[in-house]
């Protein structure tokens, strides 16, 4: 991690260490029972000692995220391209992206596990649901905001359409696309929870409800911690592969 990425996370970091200094510090002083608020200390000491039993859970979790997030990806990709290369396809898919997102996640988990059962494809369509909204329009505003001149430069050289595409409006879309990635990144592994924790065998969703069941807060909140540890790894990540794919992008948004 360089300085100046240091810099910038010192903040967030005093911020989170205040309010764990500040749970622990009321944990202890006002003697609420475990099982409604255990302290930070306790968290972390019962994570640690079943951190195997959570290892499996969190690497089911980790598999359905990345399988569910990559069909979504593949499908966004594919339909925005196929938007931006037709008006009419644009007019006829985009307000039925729109509309997929008035569906509310918490009523279809449920469906989705009543009419494909308790394997793998419910958990990978709503990782689907959540996530493909905003990589498709990021890619299809992305597309979109190509400067004209440079297609038009392109097109008086006899350029065909996908040469315009790929030499144009791909790399200018990029920037875009990775912000939405960002976004999609996160509800992905808030989609695969939820999705277990409707219906699983294995999963940090089903592992936080039987905890909650078992009365064990401490254990829901390690896995609760686990799960942002998960979703911070992955958004960092996309940063990685930003710098790989789209170099231009950081120097777009202003970073070094």
């Amino acid at each position: 991690m360089t300085t100046s990425a240091l810099r910038r996370l010192t903040p967030a970091l005093v911020v989170v260490a205040a309010l764990v200094a500040a749970w622990q510090i009321y944990v202890d002083v006002s003697g609420i029972r475990p099982q409604l608020l255990p302290s930070p200390a306790r968290v972390a000491q019962q994570g640690w000692g079943h951190r195997e039993e959570i290892a499996v859970h969190a690497g089911a979790t980790l598999t359905v995220t990345l399988i569910g997030f990559s069909v979504s990806l593949v499908l966004a990709w594919a339909l925005a391209i196929l938007v931006d290369f037709s008006p009419w396809l644009r007019r006829a898919f985009v307000p039925l992206f729109v509309a997929s997102q008035t569906l509310p996640i918490i009523a279809i988990a449920p469906l989705m596990i009543i009419w494909f059962g308790f394997g793998l494809l419910p958990k990978v369509l709503v990782i689907a649901l959540a996530t493909f909204f905003p990589m498709a329009i990021g890619l299809i505003e992305g597309f979109a905001s190509t400067e004209q001149e440079a297609g038009a430069l392109l097109r008086s050289m006899r350029a065909s359409r996908w040469q315009v595409f790929r030499y144009v409006r791909l790399p200018s879309a990029l920037p875009r696309f990775f912000t939405a990635l960002r976004i999609g990144i996160t509800y992905a592994v808030v989609g695969a929870v939820f999705a277990e924790y409707v219906g699983a065998s294995k999963g940090l969703g089903i592992y936080m409800s039987l905890q909650k069941n078992s009365f064990r807060t401490d254990l829901v909140l390690a896995a609760v911690l686990v799960t942002a540890v998960i979703s911070i790894a992955l958004y960092l990540l996309t940063f990685a592969v930003e710098r790989v794919v789209a170099p231009w992008s950081r120097m777009e948004h202003g970073h070094g």
